[in-house]
């Protein structure tokens, strides 16, 4: 079974102006995070096994996310329109305290 959702990063995002300043790029970090709360919601801790960049994310652009829930772990995809910007795998470890 395959899932999807999107998410977008606003302009003005805290982690921007650093990164890079005069041509902001959405951090990888930031996507992962996203990614995260797109596919199993907040406060979750996991292992990351397998994550490759394959493009930039620029700020205000919609990413799709699309998984397949896995035994025992979640492939992913994001993409932005048509091009692949990141891919990977993760196992969800369990709730964080609140």
């Amino acid at each position: 079974m395959k899932l999807s959702r999107s998410f977008t990063v606003s302009p003005d995002h805290p982690s921007l102006p650093g990164h890079f300043p005069g041509n902001p790029v959405v951090p990888g970090v930031l996507i992962l995070e996203e990614v995260m709360r797109t596919v199993v919601g907040g406060n979750v801790e996991a292992i990351w096994s397998k994550v490759k960049f394959m493009g930039p994310v620029f700020p205000g652009e919609r990413v799709d996310v699309h998984w397949n829930p896995l035994p025992g772990a979640i492939r992913f995809e994001c993409r932005v329109s048509e091009r692949v910007v990141a891919m990977g795998t993760f196992e969800r470890m369990m709730d964080k305290m609140a």
